[in-house]
């Protein structure tokens, strides 16, 4: 970095410090030094540590530490749940704040604390008030959402990583520039902060979305030409995403106490520091303030010297990774292992002959809940097969049945039909068992003729209903409540078009899999049932509401619906017609044909040729042509309804006159879709495959749709 310093001379640099994200990223790095009468100093080492290593590299006459302050923030009102969910500051942690903050302002950086928002707030604002005095800006964090802050004159730096981004560097590790920072974690949502994405939705999905459309406007604008689950998902999260952006958009114009030029570098108050080093046993430090040697310094950057003999505690190792230079708190990289005794002893058996299957079905015939699981041919619920079934009595004690593994070379599997009918009396008993969305499960099991009873928990509705707002998958459960990794479906099965099917995946990988998919289900089942039980409301919504309605739309979704296809694919017809009406109404309108679903072209056409108003701009500042701002222009301009007016048709003919007709299950004559219990943050239901919620009853075209769907001939008894 030695060239950006040489290009820009030490007074025109401002450098800010996330102070919060210094404090937990060295006390995760840092052993769990103490002093002698016990007291916790790792972070205090750490953050000591990496300010005068940083000061070092990046020399300015302008700098601080930026800290969070104490209360809530403008975030919490907008979005009651925002970090809600974080877990409270260690004590150990939280012992070290003083100190820490005394030992900042004693090596003489600025300290700035702002009540009612956030540290990257504080860091955004004093960014931009130094570029406008031409200044350039170095951000210290660990914080990928501060990224959205570079640009010519900012340049964010990771100093426990080494890692250094500007513009070229921000788009090559996330695939946008940091103008489109905001809308990628709007859609992939941030967990550590409690914001939802959309479901499904990953970085590359994100960028994917956003280089098609350009920007969240443009995502939401385009919602319902996007295909598949992960589309029924943005759909559903529609409403939520505007206020995502505001809770992950860094504010830059809040009031500060102090100017940049205030923000001046101070020389460090030896006596001070003398106090703290004492105080705190730091040997090392007090020495190379006393002129010892580089050594010393060398050797509390290691974490080792100042109490070494005090590596005690959390039972925690701290787990040593690579750096740049192999002398920083930085060496030691990752979070610490907890400690082994918590993790039970894991028994995973593969159940291959009729013994064991006698074993196993004395072990679930107990009163204790038993975990169950299914592996299938598919993830259409209507259609899949089993492949096999795990169990788990206890954490640590899991087993998988497989019945119709069909890889070459595979070993001899208990028959089929003999093994399901021995195990459908305690399937479909009120022995009690427990499932991560069991709804699915029933379906499987009820294409064999097994209708399962005694389901007594279901750990993603439990997470449901204690936040509604995460992700409810069960190997984000596990992460967030066990700390624990999974193995993955795409590790075993790939995927893609080189993705195989359950059924070929070998026999120890296929039980360490299902096993453990089983044993995560029952620990998350035990961590989260007694929080619902503590709360008398919470517990009568998931015994007596969600437990119940779960059976009630397995049925929904098992009788289907009838719809008319030769009605609908008239109606596609006339509906290509008024598509193609209004096509030509508007390429006279516009006095040239162009394409009617890029928003880069009718971006060209309402603001450059026809030069309308702009009445929003997309972060990346080019005009918005998003549903708001044409409905706004098409009072006044008829351009901008002949727009709308095609996209509504273009909507009904791609997601329901067109798509209805090929969704008809050929066995039923019905179409299938699927009831979303634990979807949306509002806690209200939501259909996908097909999406049958958003059919519109308001307009002539939308009211023709819900015509097709019918009831079958003569008198309605029972099922229609």
């Amino acid at each position: 970095m030695g060239a950006y310093r040489a290009a820009h001379p030490i007074v025109s640099t401002l450098l800010l410090v996330d102070g919060s994200s210094y404090l937990y990223r060295a006390y995760h790095a840092l052993p769990d030094l103490r002093t002698r009468a016990g007291e916790p100093t790792g972070a205090l080492h750490g953050v000591i540590n990496m300010l005068r290593r940083l000061a070092s590299e990046y020399p300015s006459a302008h700098r601080a530490v930026v800290f969070d302050a104490k209360g809530k923030t403008f975030r919490d009102d907008l979005f009651p749940e925002y970090k809600a969910h974080r877990p409270s500051m260690p004590e150990d942690l939280a012992a070290q704040i003083e100190p820490i903050h005394a030992a900042v302002r004693a090596l003489g950086w600025p300290l700035l604390m702002v009540e009612g928002v956030e540290a990257d707030d504080v860091i955004g604002t004093l960014a931009v008030q130094a570029s406008t005095r031409g200044w350039q800006t170095v951000i210290s964090t660990g914080d990928k959402d501060l990224t959205q802050l570079v640009n010519d004159h900012v340049l964010w730096v990771n100093t426990m990583s080494g890692e250094v981004l500007d513009v070229p560097a921000v788009e090559a590790k996330f695939g946008v520039g940091p103008e489109q920072i905001v809308d990628y974690l709007a859609l992939v949502g941030d967990t550590v902060d409690g914001v939802p994405g959309v479901e499904k939705c990953g970085p590359k999905t994100a960028v994917k979305w956003l280089q098609a459309h350009g920007s969240l406007d443009g995502v939401i604008a385009h919602a319902g030409e996007i295909s598949g689950v992960v589309g029924e998902n943005l759909r559903r999260h529609l409403d939520f995403l505007p206020l995502g952006r505001e809770l992950v958009t860094v504010r830059c114009d809040i009031e500060l106490p102090v100017s940049v030029e205030a923000l001046a570098a101070q020389a460090p108050h030896v006596e001070d520091l003398r106090g703290i080093y004492s105080r705190y046993e730091m040997r090392s430090a007090l020495a190379g303030l006393e002129g010892g040697s580089k050594a010393a310094d060398s050797a509390m950057l290691a974490g080792e010297g100042d109490g070494a003999a005090s590596l005690s505690g959390r039972g925690a190792v701290p787990v040593r990774g690579p750096s740049a230079n192999g002398s920083d708190p930085g060496a030691f990289a990752g979070e610490r292992a907890e400690p082994a005794s918590r993790a039970p002893v894991v028994a995973y058996e593969t159940v291959l002959t009729p013994g064991q299957l006698d074993d196993w079905l004395g072990r679930i015939t107990r009163d204790q809940p038993v975990a169950l699981d299914t592996e299938t041919t598919s993830l259409d619920p209507l259609t899949a097969r089993l492949v096999g079934i795990s169990l788990c009595t206890e954490p640590g004690h899991a087993c998988y049945i497989p019945l119709a593994h069909r890889y070459p070379g595979a070993p001899d599997q208990l028959p089929f039909d003999e093994t399901l009918a021995r195990l459908k009396a305690w399937l479909e008993s009120d022995h009690p068992k427990v499932g991560q969305n069991l709804k699915y499960d029933r379906h499987v099991l009820a294409n064999h003729g097994i209708a399962l009873g005694g389901v007594v928990g279901d750990s993603l509705l439990q997470s449901y209903v204690l936040e509604s707002h995460l992700r409810h998958d069960l190997e984000t459960l596990a992460r967030r409540h066990l700390d624990s990794e999974s193995i993955s479906y795409e590790s075993i099965c790939g995927k893609g078009a080189s993705q195989i099917g359950f059924d070929q995946v070998d026999l120890d990988t296929a039980t360490k899999y299902s096993a453990e998919d089983a044993d995560l289900t029952l620990q998350v089942h035990a961590h989260l049932a007694p929080q619902i039980e503590r709360d008398a409301g919470l517990a009568r919504i998931y015994r007596d509401i969600e437990l119940p309605l779960a059976q009630v739309l397995f049925e929904m979704e098992r009788v289907g619906v009838r719809v008319d296809p030769a009605l609908l694919l008239t109606q596609s017809d006339e509906l290509g017609r008024g598509m193609a009406a209004i096509e030509e109404r508007a390429y006279a309108a516009a006095g040239q044909p162009f394409n009617l679903g890029s928003p880069k072209q009718i971006r060209e056409i309402l603001f450059d040729r026809q030069q309308l108003p702009v009445l929003k701009k997309t972060p990346s500042g080019e005009p918005s042509t998003d549903e708001d701002v044409l409905q706004q222009l098409a009072l006044n301009y008829p351009l901008p309804k002949l727009i709308l007016e095609h996209r509504s048709l273009s909507k009904l003919k791609s997601t329901y006159t067109d798509k209805l007709p090929r969704m008809i299950n050929p066995a039923t004559g019905r179409v299938h879709t699927s009831f979303g219990q634990a979807t949306a943050v509002t806690g209200r239901l939501s259909s996908s495959e097909p999406n049958l919620q958003n059919i519109p009853v308001r307009t002539a075209e939308g009211r023709r749709i819900r015509e097709a769907f019918v009831a079958p001939p003569g008198p309605c008894v029972g099922e229609c």
